[in-house]
């Protein structure tokens, strides 16, 4: 027999948060749940959060010891350090990070750094970072910088559909374009026996979960942005919150990345697209992903149909950039082809000129498409 090393060893790997708890006015959770876990705690707050939704809790918070702290915008190095510090200095044993993706990022690498448990409390369904044990940094500019890797999940993600259906629908748009990535990268990394997320290869559980993922989407999609437009709760509305949040995050996470998230890497260095959400650049990279690899002319139908009946962006024009030329895309077409970037777990030969035409083929189809009157 050949003796097992880690280059023959095929390990399957697959992660989860400690709990995911979703549901109606649960912030008056957030003390019990944080002293499960210790008793100095300190939530990260972004100033929305902490103006319209902790308003009515922030002095029974403070009664009970907890420390409340405004994040100031950016995930990045120095906003890090300058909360790491007010944590340390407060001899905190637990954190809650209370609002958008960025927000609760902060508060799973500080957490992570200084080995305490998180709790996640998004106020948006905006991405499928809550559920996650990884975390993006960007610079001050707010350019991608690299993805930090947590020990752990979060040991408590909690969802309040009520926060979430009072907020303004672009963000649980944004969160379906972003869980519209995770099937279709997830196929891309079974197909080419890629390793996920969490340094293995995908489970059962996993693909299962990110192929229901994009079900959930094509079923409960539109009716949860009318939902969500009117500020009422739904069926529909729950499946949209779950999937965004919970079967993208552990379907990205466990099954794996590929091109639609390296291209919203890439777009990232375009001073135009700054102003655009996560989810809406990523839903330009599946789209961009499926000219490259080729997909079936029904699938393409179906995808960019469902991007036109939710006003997720399938034009350069839709993302804001209205100036194009070959030097532009080929720069973020260069960034998204970086060498440790998921894009080259398709199974194309990838280069930065093969990705620059995908990304106009996308736009060339988008743009006949609102021509024809398909959206």
């Amino acid at each position: 027999m050949y003796p097992i090393t880690m280059k023959t060893k095929q390990i399957f790997k697959s992660v989860f948060p400690g709990k995911y708890i979703q549901g109606e006015g649960l912030l008056d959770e957030i003390p019990a749940l944080l002293h499960t876990f210790g008793n100095k705690p300190l939530i990260i707050s972004s100033p929305t959060a902490k103006k319209k939704v902790l308003t009515d809790f922030a002095e029974n918070y403070q009664k009970r010891g907890i420390l409340i702290e405004e994040f100031q915008g950016e995930c990045c190095e120095k906003e890090l350090q300058r909360i790491e510090k007010i944590a340390i200095a407060n001899a905190s044993n637990v954190i809650a990070g209370i609002g958008g993706g960025k927000t609760i990022d902060t508060a799973k690498i500080i957490a992570d750094r200084m080995g305490i448990p998180v709790l996640i409390v998004p106020t948006i369904a905006s991405t499928d970072a809550p559920c996650s044990g990884c975390a993006v940094i960007y610079s001050e500019e707010g350019i991608f910088e690299s993805v930090y890797y947590q020990k752990m999940n979060p040991q408590v993600v909690l969802m309040d559909v009520r926060i979430i259906a009072d907020s303004p629908v672009r963000f649980l748009v944004s969160g379906m374009g972003d869980a519209l990535a995770t099937w279709f990268e997830a196929r891309s990394c079974l197909r080419t026996k890629s390793m996920n997320a969490c340094g293995g290869y995908s489970t059962i559980a996993g693909e299962v979960i990110a192929k229901q993922c994009y079900k959930t989407l094509l079923k409960y999609g539109t009716a949860a942005k009318m939902a969500c437009e009117n500020h009422i709760i739904t069926p529909a509305l729950h499946a949209i919150v779950e999937a965004n949040t919970l079967l993208s995050g552990i379907g990205f996470e466990s099954a794996g990345l590929a091109t639609a998230h390296s291209i919203h890497n890439g777009l990232s260095l375009l001073e135009e697209v700054h102003s655009f959400y996560h989810g809406e650049k990523v839903a330009f990279g599946v789209l961009t992903g499926l000219h490259l690899t080729g997909a079936r002319p029904e699938e393409m139908e179906t995808v960019y149909a469902f991007c036109e009946s939710i006003n997720l962006p399938t034009t350069f024009a839709g993302l804001g950039i209205t100036e194009v030329n070959r030097e532009k895309l080929l720069k973020a077409a260069t960034k998204a082809c970086e060498p440790q970037e998921g894009i080259h777990h398709e199974a194309e030969i990838i280069t930065p000129e093969k990705v620059m035409f995908a990304m106009r083929a996308a736009d060339a189809l988008g743009k006949n498409r609102k021509k024809a009157g398909k959206n």
